[in-house]
């Protein structure tokens, strides 16, 4: 199966500064050219409104060389802009896992996170149930996981691996005051793709990365 194609950035959406903002958020830094293709329009008329984000602390750029020829300008969200995404209420659930854990213990925390990771793992293999091969698996995942805000996507990797990346993280700050969020979405990813292939981080929006992203391998069995 092919790498799934590049998202195309809708029309539809409120303006070319929101619709730059996703691309970013969605592709990572990339040059004026390129985002002008995801947006339909030319690089300069591109590179005009991320001048313009610029300028609102939204976007910031950095010389790259690519051969002969003058630097290219490649533009990249800021912190700043990460407020322009869904949050999934980030303060509430933060002081209610601060209150439970205060009022309740660590355990009362423990027992809730161990409740969500069960019943997630039933919803997604519920939803996977048709889904036979492994790539099929994948996309369902990916496909679930942009559902509840994720911004999943995934692609092809070298030596017969995939990679599932997650651009947006909705329950961020929940997971940064509680990392077994973390754990138990590695888990279920584990579990729901199946014993045959191994899942790894590589990538983690806690840990300041851009995104989430995940390996994902075929066992290879060795006979002895």
């Amino acid at each position: 199966m092919a790498t799934a194609p590049p998202t195309q950035i809708s029309r539809t959406q409120k303006s070319a500064s929101d619709r730059l903002l996703m691309a970013l958020k969605m592709r990572g830094p990339q040059s004026s050219a390129v985002l002008g293709i995801a947006l339909g329009i030319t690089g300069e008329a591109a590179r005009q409104q991320l001048l313009r984000l610029e300028e609102q602390g939204l976007v910031c750029s950095r010389s790259e060389v690519r051969g002969v020829g003058r630097p290219v300008a490649i533009w990249q969200q800021t912190e700043f802009a990460e407020k322009r995404f869904p949050d999934a209420h980030a303060q509430l659930t933060v002081d209610l896992i601060a209150t439970i854990r205060g009022e309740l213990g660590q355990p009362a925390v423990d027992t809730i996170i161990g409740a969500r990771e069960r019943d997630t793992r039933t919803a997604y293999l519920n939803a996977m149930v048709h889904c036979v091969t492994l790539e099929a698996r994948i996309a369902k995942l990916a496909e679930i996981r942009t559902s509840e805000g994720y911004m999943a996507e995934w692609s092809n990797a070298e030596n017969g691996s995939y990679v599932l990346a997650e651009n947006h993280c909705p329950i961020c700050a929940a997971a940064a005051i509680c990392q077994d969020f973390c754990r138990a979405e590695l888990s279920i990813f584990c579990d729901v793709l199946g014993s045959d292939v191994t899942v790894e981080r590589e990538e983690h929006i806690v840990m300041g990365a851009r995104r989430c992203a995940y390996r994902i391998t075929p066992r290879i069995d060795t006979v002895s």
